[in-house]
């Protein structure tokens, strides 16, 4: 009882670098890089890793040591979701645009406007929608779907993959 009641309370905590368990040497250079990272005003972080290894604990402590923590992280699972549902996900959709879109949707990009966008497993997306991601990334700009209008927003963007993304990349998988 007394190790699930920590566990919980544990679990009820905000992410912290004291999150990312691990005193290895590898993992003290994870954590320095993260802590960079929290305060850089870089827009975008690409975390690689094997399934398993915390890269959303990584992501989230990145979020939560930066000067965006007060404002929401919005995780997105690039392989959970089919193309066509992920786009909505992503940047929202119009009421009309689509069969089942019977009111107006804001996207995970828009509901993170001014905090942090997490793209788990990027590497999985779609072609296609790569296509508009990239365009996302160079204009801050989200057009949900069905819209005539792009929007602004401020985001920062942290991604996670367990491929490698130069692999995928020469193979044409990823851009």
């Amino acid at each position: 009882r007394r190790e699930l009641r920590r566990l919980r309370d544990d679990a009820s905590r905000p992410f912290t670098f004291a999150s990312m368990i691990g005193e290895s040497e590898p993992m003290q250079k994870v954590k320095t890089l993260a802590r960079k990272m929290a305060g850089s005003p870089a827009s975008t972080v690409l975390i690689t890793g094997e399934s398993g290894v915390g890269k959303e604990i990584v992501s989230r402590s990145i979020h939560a040591g930066g000067p965006r923590a007060s404002m929401m992280f919005a995780p997105v699972n690039c392989a959970g979701l089919p193309e066509t549902l992920l786009e909505s996900e992503l940047f929202g959709h119009v009421k009309g645009s689509f069969t089942g879109a019977i009111s107006d949707k804001p996207g995970a990009a828009t509901a993170a406007d001014g905090g942090t966008l997490f793209l788990d497993e990027i590497c999985e997306m779609a072609p296609a929608l790569q296509t508009k991601l990239l365009r996302f990334l160079q204009t801050s700009t989200v057009q949900p779907v069905g819209a005539t209008r792009p929007k602004k927003v401020n985001v920062r963007i942290v991604c996670a993959t367990n491929r490698d993304p130069v692999d995928a990349v020469r193979r044409g998988h990823f851009r």
